[in-house]
């Protein structure tokens, strides 16, 4: 059994919350950089390279990409032979959040009630998702998200009937009624099956796949190359000025569900696709 001290959690939390909003990824440079080349839109491509500017900055100057520094997704796996000691989980976790956010100089956008609207001052609580595997070690993935792409996210319970060709209608169809909204280039994560609430969680954990790396299922695989293709046919291009980079890439996950049910939820990343994972 390995005892690991909660402080060590808080800590990397803050560390995380600051670096995710700052430090764009390896993999969304080289797909920003990869796309400028591609882009034929007069706009589009200015708006790409304004996007690739902005990341030069926030990494140099260590500003946040996006003022809508998000609110904080912590995702945690916690090996089965670690014990925590010296507090409880959630509130070490809340408590790098509210150090992250402050010391970095990142904006609070939690309010404490959804109808009476107060602000909490210091972006707490996280919305933290907690899972057990084997081993002695703890996984943290913090995933700040912005108010822009996940207020374009849907849940639908199909019939089983829909089948595949449904669900790529449906999943386009949300793009296109999404438009400039959620920010784009997008990732579009895709869950499917499930129940309802398990598919929205699919749809989320399929964002912090690296940019484009397929589905390791072929069937999967090619589902998510023609959604891309008929998503960047749209036209909407990167800010929705036009062009052929309306999405980066279609990530899906997929759980076994009912007989009866076909659950689809679609949860878009904007273009800074902020997640940083740290193993303990």
């Amino acid at each position: 059994m390995r005892e690991l001290p909660v402080q060590e959690l808080t800590e990397v939390v803050k560390r995380l919350c600051i670096e995710t909003n700052c430090q764009p990824s390896v993999d969304l440079v080289r797909m920003t950089e990869e796309s400028i080349q591609k882009e034929k839109s007069p706009a589009g491509l200015s708006a790409l390279k304004q996007i690739r500017e902005n990341q030069k900055i926030a990494a140099t100057e260590g500003v946040a990409m996006c003022q809508d520094t998000g609110l904080a997704v912590v995702f945690v796996e916690i090996g089965q032979d670690v014990h925590l000691a010296g507090g409880d989980l959630e509130t070490a976790i809340h408590e790098g959040v509210r150090q992250g956010y402050q010391e970095g100089y990142l904006r609070k956008s939690v309010v404490r009630d959804p109808l009476r609207r107060e602000n909490t001052g210091d972006n707490t609580p996280a919305i933290i998702h907690t899972k057990i595997v084997p081993g002695e070690q703890v996984r943290l993935t913090v995933a700040p998200k912005g108010g822009g792409s996940e207020n374009m996210s849907t849940v639908k319970m199909f019939p089983p009937s829909a089948g595949r060709e449904g669900i790529i209608s449906f999943v386009v169809d949300w793009v296109r009624q999404a438009g400039a909204n959620p920010c784009p280039p997008t990732i579009v994560g895709v869950g499917i099956g499930g129940s309802f609430e398990r598919v929205a969680y699919l749809a989320k954990v399929s964002l912090l796949r690296e940019i484009g790396v397929a589905n390791p299922d072929q069937f999967y695989a090619e589902m998510e190359r023609e959604i891309l293709g008929k998503i960047n046919d749209l036209g909407i291009g990167p800010q929705g000025f036009g062009g052929s980079v309306t999405s980066f890439a279609v990530h899906i996950e997929v759980a076994p569900c009912h007989i009866a049910s076909l659950p689809v939820a679609v949860n878009l990343n904007c273009h800074v696709s902020r997640h940083q994972t740290v193993i303990i």
